[in-house]
């Protein structure tokens, strides 16, 4: 008899828009959890809209909303409140990120669910947090990139740059989806119900750890360095004969012995007082990647990666998007499927944590409004009635 999926049961109502937030309730979505998406009438979720990409829709929406529920409506208006009160009262979570303050003037916060549902988690993702100096202020991921001194670290010596993908904002997804699972587990096993709170900027300073430490007890902060690593040398690309690049990174003095053996063809440099340690290379680093630059400049690609792999060092070619999505580890380990969007089927990728005797949940990607009738036949709601809500601008 095979298992329901791990969140099988657990509702999550989620007053959610662009990527933190639907991150957070995707993972849940994909372990089962009926995840109900609540979204304004006529425009829904802004992130439907920032391209067209997917079969007319936004690459980020089709990413972020497979396997869940959509239902428009206006929870400004006392109609849609109620219906969203209904929902609350069966509810196990409501996640949010509404807009600073928003929340609090709709009632929907930590504090007022409480008393009105209190078995209800209710987890708040805001951008610095729910009290505070910047409480108010708004933030988006660029902004809290730059904020976290993210930006400082990223890019080469001449010009900062930010991460290509959205990481403070996924950084806020992931961490609000531990905690509502934290949350879960907590509520199951005492009966004690926790709040979840996650800003942008507070799970991006978690993941400046190294960095921070490296300057608050180094004195200077880590150099930027473009695609080399800032504290450990050699780390980083180099091109090969044929043109390619190959990224190769040294972890420990063994793979610099192996390195200078098999590699570079000159064991007297691993004894070298120049490159000898890890601070020692990194040091010298213009006139280390000297040395390893003219060796791979006579060696192509396919020679170079196996005398790496001879030795033990850990490489990687420099691949395109494209290439990435042809990858031979993706299409050998099978995690590709086929997910269903109103625009046409999409290739999705599976999760990354494997739960060996559960297949993730990965239905369709909901069109604005796809399920709103059903929810509110669920809830007693006539057709007359929906029809009069939808006349009202409610739905």
């Amino acid at each position: 008899m095979a298992l329901p999926p791990p969140l099988s049961g657990v509702t999550v109502v989620s007053l959610e828009q662009a990527v933190a937030a639907p991150y957070a309730t995707r993972q849940l979505a994909d372990l089962g959890a009926r995840v109900i998406k609540v979204e304004r009438p006529g425009g829904g979720d802004f992130a439907r809209r920032y391209d067209e990409t997917v079969h007319g829709q936004s690459s980020y929406f089709v990413w972020l909303n497979r396997s869940k529920e959509s239902l428009t409506l206006d929870v400004k208006k006392p109609a849609g409140r109620a219906v969203l009160e209904e929902l609350l009262a069966d509810a196990d979570v409501l996640v949010q990120n509404l807009g600073p303050g928003a929340a609090a003037r709709l009632g929907v916060d930590a504090a007022a669910l409480a008393e009105r549902h209190p078995r209800l988690i209710v987890c708040t993702i805001s951008g610095y947090g729910g009290d505070g100096p910047w409480a108010d202020r708004k933030a988006y991921d660029l902004l809290v990139q730059a904020e976290t001194g993210l930006v400082s670290l990223t890019g080469g010596p001449d010009e900062p740059a930010k991460a290509g993908i959205s990481v403070a904002d996924i950084a806020a997804g992931a961490h609000a989806y531990s905690g509502v699972l934290a949350a879960l587990y907590r509520r199951a096993t005492t009966g004690h119900v926790s709040a979840v709170d996650v800003s942008l900027f507070e799970a991006l300073a978690e993941w400046m750890g190294s960095p921070a430490y490296y300057t608050r007890y180094g004195g200077t902060q880590p150099a930027r360095v473009g695609a080399q690593h800032a504290t450990i040398a050699p780390y980083g690309p180099y091109t090969a004969a044929d043109g390619e690049t190959v990224l190769l990174a040294i972890q420990n003095e063994r793979e610099w012995d192996a390195f200078c053996l098999t590699v570079l063809d000159d064991p007297a440099l691993a004894v070298d007082p120049r490159f000898a340690t890890g601070s020692a290379r990194v040091a010298h680093r213009e006139a280390l990647n000297a040395v390893v630059a003219a060796r791979f400049a006579g060696l192509d690609t396919a020679t170079a990666v196996a005398l790496l792999d001879r030795a033990g060092v850990a490489n990687a070619r420099l691949n395109t998007v494209a290439q990435f999505l042809d990858h031979p580890v993706l299409a050998a380990r099978g995690r590709w499927r086929t997910v269903g969007t109103p625009g046409g089927d999409v290739e999705a990728l599976l999760p990354p944590a494997d739960l060996r005797d559960h297949d993730p949940v990965m239905d369709p990607v909901p069109a604005l409004g796809e399920h709103t009738d059903d929810i509110l036949r669920s809830l007693g709601r006539s057709d007359p009635a929906i029809a009069a809500l939808r006349a009202d601008g409610v739905i």
